[in-house]
Protein backbone atom coordinates (compact mmCIF):
# COMPACT_ATOMS: atom_id res chain seq x y z
CA UNK A 1 0.00 0.00 0.00
CA UNK A 2 1.16 3.61 -0.29
CA UNK A 3 0.66 6.54 1.84
CA UNK A 4 -0.31 8.67 -1.09
CA UNK A 5 -0.26 8.64 -5.21
CA UNK A 6 2.90 10.29 -4.52
CA UNK A 7 5.93 11.27 -2.77
CA UNK A 8 7.15 8.39 0.31
CA UNK A 9 5.28 5.01 0.24
CA UNK A 10 4.72 1.93 2.71
CA UNK A 11 5.47 -0.93 1.76
CA UNK A 12 3.14 -4.07 2.84
CA UNK A 13 0.09 -4.65 4.53
CA UNK A 14 -0.64 -5.12 8.09
CA UNK A 15 -1.88 -9.21 6.86
CA UNK A 16 1.42 -9.43 4.62
CA UNK A 17 3.61 -8.43 8.19
CA UNK A 18 1.78 -10.80 10.20
CA UNK A 19 2.21 -13.60 7.84
CA UNK A 20 6.32 -12.64 7.27
CA UNK A 21 6.80 -12.16 11.03
CA UNK A 22 5.09 -15.46 11.94
CA UNK A 23 7.00 -17.62 9.64
CA UNK A 24 10.37 -16.21 10.84
CA UNK A 25 9.31 -16.72 14.26
CA UNK A 26 7.96 -19.93 13.23
CA UNK A 27 11.68 -20.72 12.00
CA UNK A 28 13.02 -18.70 14.73
CA UNK A 29 11.06 -20.80 17.52
CA UNK A 30 12.26 -24.35 16.68
CA UNK A 31 15.57 -23.99 18.36
CA UNK A 32 13.66 -24.65 21.67
CA UNK A 33 13.62 -27.80 20.98
CA UNK A 34 17.39 -28.22 20.08
CA UNK A 35 18.40 -30.97 22.57
CA UNK A 36 14.91 -31.98 23.70
CA UNK A 37 13.72 -34.39 21.64
CA UNK A 38 16.93 -36.08 21.36
CA UNK A 39 18.26 -35.75 25.06
CA UNK A 40 18.24 -39.45 25.74
CA UNK A 41 20.89 -39.42 23.26
CA UNK A 42 23.01 -37.21 24.45
CA UNK A 43 22.20 -38.01 28.11
CA UNK A 44 23.28 -41.72 27.30
CA UNK A 45 26.39 -40.59 25.03
CA UNK A 46 27.88 -37.85 27.55
CA UNK A 47 26.90 -39.59 30.75
CA UNK A 48 24.80 -36.47 32.05
CA UNK A 49 23.07 -35.51 35.47
CA UNK A 50 19.68 -34.71 35.98
CA UNK A 51 20.80 -31.10 36.37
CA UNK A 52 23.25 -31.20 33.67
CA UNK A 53 20.68 -32.86 31.52
CA UNK A 54 18.07 -30.14 32.55
CA UNK A 55 20.57 -27.32 31.67
CA UNK A 56 21.63 -29.01 28.64
CA UNK A 57 17.71 -29.18 27.42
CA UNK A 58 17.15 -25.33 28.96
CA UNK A 59 20.57 -24.03 27.11
CA UNK A 60 18.51 -22.51 23.79
CA UNK A 61 16.00 -20.60 26.25
CA UNK A 62 19.37 -18.59 28.16
CA UNK A 63 19.67 -16.57 25.04
CA UNK A 64 16.41 -16.95 23.50
CA UNK A 65 14.76 -15.06 26.55
CA UNK A 66 17.55 -12.45 28.15
CA UNK A 67 18.25 -11.42 24.12
CA UNK A 68 14.40 -10.71 23.76
CA UNK A 69 15.47 -7.28 26.41
CA UNK A 70 18.04 -5.82 24.35
CA UNK A 71 16.16 -6.87 21.20
CA UNK A 72 12.59 -5.65 21.33
CA UNK A 73 14.09 -2.50 22.75
CA UNK A 74 16.48 -1.79 20.09
CA UNK A 75 13.08 -2.70 17.64
CA UNK A 76 11.75 0.29 18.87
CA UNK A 77 14.64 3.08 17.79
CA UNK A 78 15.41 1.17 13.74
CA UNK A 79 12.49 -1.69 13.06
CA UNK A 80 11.97 -4.41 13.21
CA UNK A 81 13.29 -6.57 10.10
CA UNK A 82 17.10 -6.07 11.10
CA UNK A 83 17.07 -7.18 14.77
CA UNK A 84 15.09 -9.90 13.90
CA UNK A 85 17.50 -11.05 10.85
CA UNK A 86 20.39 -10.82 13.06
CA UNK A 87 18.54 -13.38 15.48
CA UNK A 88 17.95 -15.55 12.79
CA UNK A 89 21.06 -15.47 11.56
CA UNK A 90 23.24 -16.29 14.79
CA UNK A 91 21.13 -18.83 15.05
CA UNK A 92 22.16 -20.29 11.75
CA UNK A 93 25.74 -19.71 13.26
CA UNK A 94 25.04 -21.64 16.64
CA UNK A 95 23.19 -24.82 14.68
CA UNK A 96 26.47 -24.99 11.83
CA UNK A 97 28.91 -24.68 15.28
CA UNK A 98 26.79 -27.54 16.91
CA UNK A 99 26.93 -29.56 13.36
CA UNK A 100 30.63 -28.93 12.96
CA UNK A 101 31.47 -30.59 16.53
CA UNK A 102 29.00 -33.74 15.72
CA UNK A 103 30.49 -34.28 12.38
CA UNK A 104 34.14 -34.07 13.79
CA UNK A 105 33.34 -36.21 16.97
CA UNK A 106 30.27 -38.04 17.06
CA UNK A 107 29.86 -40.86 18.78
CA UNK A 108 32.84 -42.02 19.80
CA UNK A 109 34.60 -38.85 20.07
CA UNK A 110 32.00 -37.09 21.73
CA UNK A 111 32.86 -36.85 25.67
CA UNK A 112 31.84 -34.52 28.61
CA UNK A 113 35.31 -32.27 27.74
CA UNK A 114 32.67 -30.98 24.33
CA UNK A 115 30.09 -30.55 26.88
CA UNK A 116 30.90 -26.39 27.36
CA UNK A 117 31.02 -26.32 23.52
CA UNK A 118 27.70 -28.26 22.81
CA UNK A 119 25.72 -26.30 25.50
CA UNK A 120 27.02 -22.63 23.67
CA UNK A 121 26.62 -23.29 20.85
CA UNK A 122 22.92 -24.77 21.85
CA UNK A 123 22.33 -21.10 23.49
CA UNK A 124 23.48 -19.84 20.11
CA UNK A 125 21.14 -21.90 18.52
CA UNK A 126 18.28 -20.28 20.68
CA UNK A 127 19.05 -16.66 19.33
CA UNK A 128 15.93 -17.04 16.88
CA UNK A 129 13.55 -17.47 20.00
CA UNK A 130 14.19 -14.00 21.38
CA UNK A 131 12.65 -12.65 17.62
CA UNK A 132 9.37 -13.18 19.79
CA UNK A 133 9.29 -9.90 21.65
CA UNK A 134 10.62 -7.92 18.24
CA UNK A 135 7.62 -9.35 16.45
CA UNK A 136 5.42 -8.95 19.21
CA UNK A 137 6.55 -5.24 19.04
CA UNK A 138 5.85 -4.77 15.34
CA UNK A 139 2.79 -6.70 15.09
CA UNK A 140 1.51 -3.51 17.67
CA UNK A 141 2.38 -1.19 15.82
CA UNK A 142 0.96 -2.71 12.60
CA UNK A 143 -2.81 -3.34 13.89
CA UNK A 144 -4.94 -0.76 15.70
CA UNK A 145 -6.06 -2.14 19.26
CA UNK A 146 -9.67 -3.43 18.86
CA UNK A 147 -7.85 -6.27 16.25
CA UNK A 148 -3.99 -6.78 17.92
CA UNK A 149 -5.10 -8.72 20.66
CA UNK A 150 -5.94 -11.41 18.10
CA UNK A 151 -3.35 -10.76 15.86
CA UNK A 152 -0.72 -11.08 18.87
CA UNK A 153 -1.95 -14.43 19.81
CA UNK A 154 -2.03 -15.67 16.24
CA UNK A 155 1.63 -14.61 15.54
CA UNK A 156 2.51 -16.01 19.12
CA UNK A 157 0.15 -19.10 18.67
CA UNK A 158 1.18 -20.35 14.71
CA UNK A 159 4.56 -19.22 15.08
CA UNK A 160 5.39 -21.82 18.68
CA UNK A 161 3.77 -24.63 16.59
CA UNK A 162 7.53 -25.63 15.17
CA UNK A 163 8.64 -27.06 18.24
CA UNK A 164 5.89 -29.82 18.50
CA UNK A 165 6.58 -30.46 14.55
CA UNK A 166 10.06 -30.53 15.38
CA UNK A 167 9.37 -32.62 18.49
CA UNK A 168 7.57 -35.62 16.46
CA UNK A 169 10.32 -35.29 13.54
CA UNK A 170 13.15 -35.50 15.34
CA UNK A 171 13.24 -38.61 16.53
CA UNK A 172 12.43 -40.61 13.50
CA UNK A 173 15.17 -38.82 12.03
CA UNK A 174 17.73 -39.56 14.78
CA UNK A 175 16.81 -43.58 14.11
CA UNK A 176 16.94 -43.24 10.11
CA UNK A 177 19.71 -41.02 9.83
CA UNK A 178 21.46 -40.61 12.59
CA UNK A 179 22.14 -37.62 15.20
CA UNK A 180 24.57 -35.93 12.96
CA UNK A 181 22.06 -36.01 9.63
CA UNK A 182 19.01 -34.58 11.97
CA UNK A 183 20.84 -31.37 12.89
CA UNK A 184 22.46 -31.45 9.04
CA UNK A 185 18.70 -31.17 7.89
CA UNK A 186 17.83 -28.59 11.11
CA UNK A 187 20.84 -26.32 9.38
CA UNK A 188 19.43 -26.12 6.21
CA UNK A 189 16.08 -25.41 7.45
CA UNK A 190 16.99 -22.81 9.65
CA UNK A 191 19.17 -21.50 6.19
CA UNK A 192 16.55 -21.22 3.84
CA UNK A 193 14.27 -19.89 6.04
CA UNK A 194 16.32 -17.27 7.14
CA UNK A 195 16.85 -15.82 4.01
CA UNK A 196 13.32 -15.85 2.77
CA UNK A 197 12.72 -13.40 5.74
CA UNK A 198 15.28 -10.88 5.16
CA UNK A 199 13.97 -11.41 1.44
CA UNK A 200 10.43 -10.14 1.90
CA UNK A 201 10.38 -8.71 5.58
CA UNK A 202 9.19 -5.13 5.86
CA UNK A 203 9.33 -2.63 9.00
CA UNK A 204 6.02 -0.91 10.02
CA UNK A 205 4.89 2.13 8.71
CA UNK A 206 6.39 5.07 11.00
CA UNK A 207 9.76 3.18 10.11
CA UNK A 208 9.43 3.17 6.72
CA UNK A 209 8.20 6.57 6.13
CA UNK A 210 11.90 7.79 8.75
CA UNK A 211 14.11 5.81 6.93
CA UNK A 212 13.06 7.65 3.45
CA UNK A 213 13.96 10.69 5.19
CA UNK A 214 10.65 12.03 6.88
CA UNK A 215 11.01 13.54 10.15
CA UNK A 216 9.69 12.05 13.29
CA UNK A 217 6.30 14.20 13.28
CA UNK A 218 5.71 13.83 9.50
CA UNK A 219 6.01 10.34 9.55
CA UNK A 220 4.03 9.80 12.67
CA UNK A 221 1.13 11.81 11.02
CA UNK A 222 1.63 9.85 7.79
CA UNK A 223 1.29 6.39 9.39
CA UNK A 224 -1.65 7.65 11.26
CA UNK A 225 -3.24 8.31 8.55
CA UNK A 226 -3.12 4.36 7.24
CA UNK A 227 -4.12 3.19 10.85
CA UNK A 228 -0.81 3.03 13.02
CA UNK A 229 -1.90 3.82 16.61
CA UNK A 230 0.83 2.75 18.98
CA UNK A 231 4.32 4.39 18.29
CA UNK A 232 7.91 4.24 19.63
CA UNK A 233 9.57 7.06 22.13
CA UNK A 234 12.73 6.69 19.81
CA UNK A 235 15.15 6.00 22.75
CA UNK A 236 16.11 2.09 23.10
CA UNK A 237 17.02 2.11 26.65
CA UNK A 238 14.55 5.03 27.83
CA UNK A 239 12.07 2.47 26.61
CA UNK A 240 13.44 -0.28 28.91
CA UNK A 241 13.91 1.99 31.84
CA UNK A 242 10.29 3.40 31.68
CA UNK A 243 8.53 -0.28 31.31
CA UNK A 244 10.91 -1.62 34.04
CA UNK A 245 9.89 1.61 36.93
CA UNK A 246 6.40 0.58 36.23
CA UNK A 247 4.98 -2.30 38.98
CA UNK A 248 2.27 -3.56 36.53
CA UNK A 249 5.26 -4.74 33.88
CA UNK A 250 6.98 -6.45 36.49
CA UNK A 251 3.18 -8.15 37.21
CA UNK A 252 3.05 -8.76 33.87
CA UNK A 253 6.50 -10.23 33.70
CA UNK A 254 6.05 -12.78 36.99
CA UNK A 255 2.76 -14.16 34.86
CA UNK A 256 4.70 -14.94 31.88
CA UNK A 257 7.15 -16.35 33.56
CA UNK A 258 4.43 -18.94 34.53
CA UNK A 259 2.75 -19.09 31.38
CA UNK A 260 5.57 -18.92 28.79
CA UNK A 261 8.96 -19.96 30.70
CA UNK A 262 6.78 -23.13 31.57
CA UNK A 263 5.70 -23.47 28.31
CA UNK A 264 9.23 -23.52 26.89
CA UNK A 265 10.51 -25.64 30.27
CA UNK A 266 8.10 -28.14 29.59
CA UNK A 267 8.83 -28.43 25.93
CA UNK A 268 12.09 -29.71 26.20
CA UNK A 269 11.23 -31.92 30.27
CA UNK A 270 8.36 -33.48 28.89
CA UNK A 271 9.82 -36.15 26.15
CA UNK A 272 12.33 -37.33 29.11
CA UNK A 273 9.53 -37.52 31.70
CA UNK A 274 7.33 -39.63 29.11
CA UNK A 275 10.38 -41.68 28.30
CA UNK A 276 11.80 -42.49 31.68
CA UNK A 277 8.62 -42.12 33.88
CA UNK A 278 5.84 -43.77 31.84
CA UNK A 279 8.16 -45.79 30.00
CA UNK A 280 7.35 -44.68 26.03
CA UNK A 281 10.15 -45.44 23.49
CA UNK A 282 11.84 -42.12 22.46
CA UNK A 283 9.58 -42.00 19.04
CA UNK A 284 6.24 -42.42 21.26
CA UNK A 285 7.71 -40.00 23.67
CA UNK A 286 7.75 -37.31 20.92
CA UNK A 287 4.95 -37.94 19.52
CA UNK A 288 3.48 -37.31 22.72
CA UNK A 289 4.82 -34.30 23.95
CA UNK A 290 3.57 -32.87 20.64
CA UNK A 291 -0.01 -33.41 20.65
CA UNK A 292 -0.65 -33.30 24.39
CA UNK A 293 1.19 -30.33 24.85
CA UNK A 294 3.85 -28.32 22.08
CA UNK A 295 1.01 -28.56 19.41
CA UNK A 296 -1.64 -27.90 21.43
CA UNK A 297 -0.91 -25.14 24.20
CA UNK A 298 -0.04 -22.59 20.80
CA UNK A 299 -3.40 -23.64 19.29
CA UNK A 300 -5.35 -22.56 22.32
CA UNK A 301 -2.80 -19.65 22.76
CA UNK A 302 -4.03 -18.55 18.98
CA UNK A 303 -7.34 -18.45 20.48
CA UNK A 304 -6.45 -17.12 23.48
CA UNK A 305 -6.14 -13.77 21.89
CA UNK A 306 -10.08 -13.88 21.00
CA UNK A 307 -10.93 -15.10 23.75
CA UNK A 308 -9.07 -11.97 25.72
CA UNK A 309 -10.80 -9.58 23.61
CA UNK A 310 -14.09 -10.80 24.12
CA UNK A 311 -13.82 -11.30 28.24
CA UNK A 312 -11.07 -9.30 29.10
CA UNK A 313 -7.10 -9.93 29.81
CA UNK A 314 -7.33 -10.14 33.27
CA UNK A 315 -10.31 -12.62 33.86
CA UNK A 316 -9.16 -14.81 31.23
CA UNK A 317 -5.51 -14.66 33.04
CA UNK A 318 -7.91 -16.12 36.30
CA UNK A 319 -9.16 -18.78 34.42
CA UNK A 320 -5.81 -19.72 32.75
CA UNK A 321 -3.96 -20.19 36.00
CA UNK A 322 -6.95 -22.04 37.44
CA UNK A 323 -6.17 -24.59 35.28
CA UNK A 324 -2.90 -24.47 35.31
CA UNK A 325 -3.09 -25.26 39.06
CA UNK A 326 -5.63 -28.41 38.73
CA UNK A 327 -3.50 -29.75 36.01
CA UNK A 328 -0.51 -29.86 38.07
CA UNK A 329 -1.75 -31.43 41.22
CA UNK A 330 -3.16 -34.49 38.74
CA UNK A 331 0.26 -34.73 37.43
CA UNK A 332 1.72 -34.88 41.10
CA UNK A 333 -0.36 -37.41 42.32
CA UNK A 334 -1.60 -39.64 39.10
CA UNK A 335 0.59 -41.93 37.65
CA UNK A 336 -1.74 -43.36 35.02
CA UNK A 337 -0.52 -42.66 31.47
CA UNK A 338 -3.83 -41.44 30.25
CA UNK A 339 -4.94 -39.29 33.24
CA UNK A 340 -1.29 -37.91 32.73
CA UNK A 341 -1.56 -37.19 29.18
CA UNK A 342 -5.10 -35.23 29.49
CA UNK A 343 -3.67 -33.30 32.28
CA UNK A 344 -0.89 -32.23 30.16
CA UNK A 345 -3.48 -31.13 27.59
CA UNK A 346 -5.01 -29.14 30.03
CA UNK A 347 -1.88 -27.96 31.46
CA UNK A 348 -1.07 -26.82 27.76
CA UNK A 349 -4.28 -25.13 27.52
CA UNK A 350 -3.75 -22.85 30.57
CA UNK A 351 -0.33 -21.70 29.78
CA UNK A 352 -1.17 -21.06 26.17
CA UNK A 353 -4.17 -18.98 26.87
CA UNK A 354 -2.43 -16.77 29.70
CA UNK A 355 0.32 -16.20 27.51
CA UNK A 356 -1.90 -14.50 24.82
CA UNK A 357 -3.72 -12.80 27.25
CA UNK A 358 -0.57 -11.20 29.35
CA UNK A 359 0.31 -9.71 25.65
CA UNK A 360 -3.21 -8.84 25.14
CA UNK A 361 -3.12 -6.89 27.90
CA UNK A 362 0.95 -5.10 27.94
CA UNK A 363 0.24 -2.53 25.28
CA UNK A 364 -3.02 -1.11 27.66
CA UNK A 365 -1.01 -1.51 30.79
CA UNK A 366 2.53 -0.07 29.21
CA UNK A 367 0.99 1.93 26.40
CA UNK A 368 4.02 4.02 27.21
CA UNK A 369 6.59 2.03 26.56
CA UNK A 370 5.41 -1.41 24.57
CA UNK A 371 8.80 -2.13 22.96
CA UNK A 372 10.88 -2.06 26.81
CA UNK A 373 8.33 -3.90 28.41
CA UNK A 374 7.74 -6.17 25.48
CA UNK A 375 11.46 -7.21 26.32
CA UNK A 376 11.29 -7.27 29.61
CA UNK A 377 7.77 -9.06 29.98
CA UNK A 378 9.21 -11.59 26.57
CA UNK A 379 12.78 -11.98 27.87
CA UNK A 380 12.65 -12.22 32.02
CA UNK A 381 9.17 -14.40 31.73
CA UNK A 382 10.61 -16.36 28.68
CA UNK A 383 13.41 -16.59 31.17
CA UNK A 384 11.84 -19.50 33.20
CA UNK A 385 12.48 -22.07 30.27
CA UNK A 386 16.03 -21.67 31.38
CA UNK A 387 15.85 -21.86 35.33
CA UNK A 388 12.79 -24.63 35.43
CA UNK A 389 14.46 -27.51 33.62
CA UNK A 390 17.68 -27.85 36.29
CA UNK A 391 15.07 -27.82 38.97
CA UNK A 392 13.17 -30.77 37.88
CA UNK A 393 16.33 -32.29 37.04
CA UNK A 394 17.16 -32.22 40.75
CA UNK A 395 14.04 -33.95 42.19
CA UNK A 396 15.42 -36.63 39.71
CA UNK A 397 18.73 -36.55 40.79
CA UNK A 398 17.54 -37.12 44.27
CA UNK A 399 14.44 -38.75 44.43
CA UNK A 400 15.24 -41.27 41.29
CA UNK A 401 12.41 -41.54 38.70
CA UNK A 402 9.52 -40.34 40.91
CA UNK A 403 10.93 -37.33 41.12
CA UNK A 404 9.46 -36.70 37.57
CA UNK A 405 6.27 -36.59 38.68
CA UNK A 406 6.63 -34.69 42.05
CA UNK A 407 8.97 -32.34 39.91
CA UNK A 408 5.55 -30.39 38.97
CA UNK A 409 5.35 -29.47 42.62
CA UNK A 410 6.91 -26.48 41.29
CA UNK A 411 4.67 -25.66 38.89
CA UNK A 412 2.08 -26.07 41.32
CA UNK A 413 3.37 -23.41 43.36
CA UNK A 414 4.20 -20.83 40.38
CA UNK A 415 0.52 -21.10 39.14
CA UNK A 416 -0.64 -20.19 42.48
CA UNK A 417 1.29 -17.33 42.24
CA UNK A 418 0.50 -16.44 39.13
CA UNK A 419 -3.18 -16.53 40.38
CA UNK A 420 -3.02 -14.40 42.59
CA UNK A 421 -1.40 -12.04 41.10
CA UNK A 422 -4.33 -12.08 38.11
CA UNK A 423 -6.73 -11.73 40.69
CA UNK A 424 -5.28 -8.92 42.03
CA UNK A 425 -4.98 -6.77 38.39
CA UNK A 426 -8.98 -8.15 38.16
CA UNK A 427 -9.64 -6.25 41.28
CA UNK A 428 -7.64 -3.19 40.50
CA UNK A 429 -9.08 -3.20 37.16
CA UNK A 430 -12.81 -2.93 38.66
CA UNK A 431 -11.89 0.01 40.34
CA UNK A 432 -9.69 2.22 37.80
CA UNK A 433 -8.11 2.05 34.36
CA UNK A 434 -4.67 0.54 34.00
CA UNK A 435 -3.55 3.63 32.61
CA UNK A 436 -4.85 6.66 31.16
CA UNK A 437 -5.24 4.64 27.79
CA UNK A 438 -8.46 3.66 27.27
CA UNK A 439 -9.23 -0.16 27.21
CA UNK A 440 -10.37 -1.30 23.26
CA UNK A 441 -14.40 -1.16 23.37
CA UNK A 442 -14.98 -4.94 23.09
CA UNK A 443 -12.58 -5.87 26.56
Amino acid sequence: MASESSGPTIRGTPKQALSILTFGYFVGFAGVVVYGPVASEFENVLGLSGVLLGLLVAAPQLTGSLLRIPFSAWADSVGAKKPFSILLGLSVVGMGGLLGILMTTYPDGLTMVHYPLIFFFGALSGCGIAAFSVGITDISYWYESRRRGTMLALFAGLGTLSPGLFTIVSPFALESIQLTGTYALWFGFLLVGTAIFVTFAVDSPYFQLRKQGLDEAEAKARAEDVGQELFPNGDALESIKQAAALPRSWLLTLMFFVSFGGYLALTTWLPSYWHNFHGLDLRTAGVVTALAFTLSSPLFRASGGAISDRFGGEITTIGSFVLVVCSTVVLIFVSHLHLAIAATVVLGAGMGIASAAIYQLLPRYVPEAVGGASGLVGGLGGFGGFVVPPILGLFVDVQGVSGYATGFVVYLLLGLLALIIAGSLYRSSETAAPSQTPAPADD
